[in-house]
């Protein structure tokens, strides 16, 4: 991909959610949630102290998180919608 993020940014990819609920029935594309579940797939380097001492991201490409429902700003690139934010936007990384 030809897209780095800068500073503490992270560029994030949705996971699909589920097209059906446990009870068997299929859910619209209108009725659907955002999933706030993504994959991480480019990391900046870091945020930096007054000091200038740089701050390593707690995340790494390949990692799946959580994110606020609103969190992010989406853009298009190579064709694929994508989700740019801070690291601090992240709620936590998936197992």
């Amino acid at each position: 991909m030809a897209f780095k993020p800068l500073h503490d940014r992270v560029l994030v990819r949705r996971v699909q959610s589920d097209e059906k609920t446990k009870g068997g029935l299929i859910i619209p594309d209108t009725a659907k949630e955002k999933p706030a579940e993504g994959e991480i797939i480019s990391v900046g380097e870091g945020a930096r102290k007054d000091s200038g001492e740089l701050i390593a991201p707690a995340v790494k490409a390949g990692d799946r998180v959580l994110f606020g429902k609103w969190s992010g700003t989406e853009v298009t690139v190579d064709g694929e919608e994508l989700l740019i934010m801070k690291e601090s936007d992240i709620l936590g990384i998936l197992s």
